[in-house]
């Protein structure tokens, strides 16, 4: 049975979101990649593999090498799902922020 994995489970690794901080920038190829990474191009092939895989990366031929292209389409999925608990965390920021705002006006009018 074939394990399928998520785009989650692709960013968890730093390899991987360091191979796909160089691709944002350009289409690469896997050895031009590789060269980036003390890891072996065996190593580098399968953490491509991985994003190929969960369509993070998009690859295209050019004669005979393959140029491997970031995918920001499914990075927007992963940032719209995230968006919520982004929201939430920041509006509890606030939260503590406006506490600590009333705390120190408190403090400083007792000093008074």
């Amino acid at each position: 049975m074939e394990i399928r994995r998520d785009v989650f489970q692709a960013i968890a690794d730093p390899t991987r979101r360091a191979i796909l901080g160089l691709v944002a920038l350009q289409a690469m190829t896997p050895g031009a990649i590789a060269e980036k990474f003390d890891s072996s191009r065996q190593t580098i092939s399968k953490h491509i593999q991985i994003l190929n895989e969960c369509e993070l990366l998009n690859q295209t031929q050019t004669g005979r090498e393959i140029y491997y292209h970031f995918n920001p389409k499914k990075m927007k999925e992963i940032a719209v799902w995230l968006e919520p608990y982004r929201k939430m965390w920041e509006d509890r920021f606030d939260a503590i922020d406006d506490l600590l705002n009333e705390m120190q006006t408190k403090k400083t009018k007792s000093k008074k």
